[in-house]
């Protein structure tokens, strides 16, 4: 492995994904004892608790390995960051958008053969009044949802039956956000049912819907919707698969280093990664550039 002064702590989410089984922990210490690097295992329940188990683990000057999804990846990569730590990522999520955005295998055997070998780049984040973020942000009907499915979840629904349960009730209180956008400088007032701020360039179209080609182009990418109905929010998705999304179809999307969003109020939800944090107004968007010592694969891993 790459030299360093520590060891390697993996703080493993245990409710995220396919992380939740039993045996993941101990398949991960097994995985790297084999490869000859002994790791400490963190085991973490509450997602509050992920961020200070990683501050731990950077105080003695391990490499930071984030175990789970895109909200665990977010919550460790933002300490990384914080602390100057090697960040790694064993991606045991649902989605795992930041591990199949910089060529990560999904395979855990290979992810952990990555993170042994030590490649590291440099990688942007995004950041939203000093909170950081790897994939995305976003206002309005996305933070509506999760805090609906989270709802569900409480009530005893799974995690997709909560899904599902939590997009039908998002879309039938359909309402538009009413924004101030200030983009590199640049205003205008938009009504949108969402506001989107991915951390450099995402795909709005074709079978790439939503991925990234490199994530150290220092560059923001905005999406929104101006004045769309519910039913145009409907045909959004297979317009982007079938590259007609902006044909007769109210869709913005440009990039800009820097974007400030003002709602009008104090408070706002706003999802980070997929998960909702309340924020106070207004909302300041920008990439911090290269700020993200990152182990990748040294050539990006094959579908």
């Amino acid at each position: 492995m790459a030299e360093r002064t520590g060891g390697v702590s993996v703080i493993i989410n245990e409710r995220s994904g396919t992380s939740a089984r039993p045996d993941a922990g101990t398949e991960i210490q097994a995985l790297f004892a084999r490869a000859g690097v002994q790791a400490r295992l963190e085991r973490v329940r509450e997602p509050g608790d992920i961020a200070a188990r990683a501050r731990q683990a950077a105080s003695r000057g391990d490499v930071l390995v984030a175990a789970g999804g895109d909200g665990t990846v977010s919550a460790i990569a933002g300490v990384a960051v914080e602390t100057h730590a090697t960040f790694g990522v064993l991606p045991m999520g649902t989605l795992n958008h930041f591990a199949k955005d910089v060529g990560l295998p999904l395979d855990l055997e290979r992810a952990v053969s990555v993170i042994v070998a030590g490649h590291v780049r440099q990688l942007d984040v995004g950041d939203v009044n000093g909170k950081v973020f790897v994939n995305n942000s976003s206002v309005g009907l996305y933070p509506r949802m999760v805090l609906e499915r989270k709802a569900e979840q409480r009530r005893g629904h799974r995690k997709w039956a909560a899904f599902t349960i939590a997009m039908l009730r998002t879309w039938r209180d359909y309402r538009l956000v009413v924004a101030r956008l200030s983009v590199d400088g640049k205003e205008a007032v938009v009504r949108t049912p969402f506001i989107f701020v991915g951390n450099n360039q995402y795909r709005a179209e074709g079978f790439q819907l939503g991925g990234r080609s490199r994530l150290d182009a220092g560059r923001l990418s905005i999406f929104v919707a101006p004045d769309a109905g519910r039913f145009e929010i409907l045909a959004l998705p297979l317009r982007a698969l079938t590259n007609r999304l902006r044909s007769a179809t109210p869709f913005l999307g440009f990039q800009a280093d820097t974007v400030a969003v003002d709602v009008f109020r104090h408070r706002i939800n706003v999802a980070l990664d997929g998960e909702v944090a309340i924020m106070r107004g207004p909302l300041e968007y920008r990439v911090r550039p290269r700020a993200l010592r990152a182990i990748v694969a040294a050539s990006p891993a094959k579908p």
